[in-house]
């Protein structure tokens, strides 16, 4: 905890809710760092329910560092950045919720770090993690890529990564595909193989998928020649995803997310050049689009009593 809050003052809290994890985060007026909080997966298309206590557990053990109390939650002005909900019928489940706040601004996940990476100014994002997805604002004008997630989508994520191991490794046991050090790492890993590995897998979450990429960069380090052609697959999809988004001429890209570090050598060297660091996390930027909105608020209401 950074500082204790004024009694009485407005106070902003930032969400970033995706498939993994929810984190919040409680700052002052004055941009003080309050308090943070971490909870579970916090995605709506996984569960509304769930994604709701996510976003409630995380709120209260940032209220609780902040040594706020329940009753304080009507000085907050809330900023949630959440996956699932670029998918309209989520948004609206979301966005009527019977929150404790004073104001509750909804976006998505992709538009908070989008924010986040540039400290609220233009620019273009791109997530490779759990799942993947891009995205762009610029001059008012917003583009989102991916986000059909998982099966359907995510490709060049670590769940991709993930299901393509495990693929690979069934044609292998089949006669069916190149052998591969896959099988002896994912052998290892999972303590099954052949129809186990099938049978262990079958309807797990894309986390559980994702956790298995490392392996797909253990075994392209050693020159695994399958895994290798999987990771030059998916950079070459984000690097597609990329050089897309650059054509709204955003001022800055960056690239986050669990694996974005170790997928960055296989993007094309063009766009590996072109990356910038994330200026600060997602839940920042959710704080970045509270405000603005809180702001438009006021200013609407001041229109509306001068006219």
């Amino acid at each position: 905890m950074a500082s204790r809050p004024v009694n009485g003052e407005m106070l902003y809290l930032g969400i970033d809710g995706g498939g993994s994890k929810c984190r919040a985060i409680i700052v002052s007026s004055d941009e003080r760092l309050l308090g943070s909080g971490l909870a579970g997966p916090a995605n709506p298309l996984q569960g509304v329910e769930r994604a709701l206590d996510s976003i409630t557990t995380a709120t209260q053990l940032a209220m609780v560092e902040a040594g706020l109390e329940l009753r304080d939650a009507s000085r907050i002005v809330a900023g949630l950045g959440l996956a699932g909900v670029h998918l309209p019928r989520l948004f609206t489940v979301i966005n009527e919720w019977r929150h404790p706040f004073r104001h509750m601004f909804l976006t998505t996940d992709l538009h908070a770090a989008c924010l986040g990476s540039h400290r609220g100014q233009d620019g273009a994002v791109i997530v490779a993690g759990t799942g993947s997805c891009g995205f762009s604002g610029v001059n008012g004008k917003r583009l989102t890529l991916g986000a059909h997630g998982f099966v359907m989508g995510d490709k060049g994520s670590g769940a991709w990564m993930g299901l393509e191991a495990i693929k690979a490794v069934l044609l292998a046991s089949d006669g069916l595909g190149p052998q591969t050090l896959l099988s002896e790492l994912l052998h290892n890993e999972l303590a099954c193989k052949d129809l186990l590995l099938v049978e262990k897998m079958a309807g797990v979450t894309s986390r559980e998928y994702a956790k298995l990429a490392p392996l797909v960069f253990e075994a392209a380090d050693q020159q695994d020649l399958v895994a290798t052609e999987i990771l030059r697959t998916g950079g070459a999809y984000i690097s597609d995803m990329a050089h897309k988004l650059l054509e709204t001429q955003p001022p800055r890209l960056s690239l986050i997310g669990g694996i974005s570090t170790r997928l960055r050598p296989w993007l094309d060297p063009d766009i590996a050049a072109q990356i910038s660091p994330p200026l600060e996390q997602p839940e920042v930027g959710a704080i970045y689009y509270a405000r603005k909105a809180f702001s438009g608020l006021g200013v609407k209401a001041s229109q509306s009593a001068a006219g």
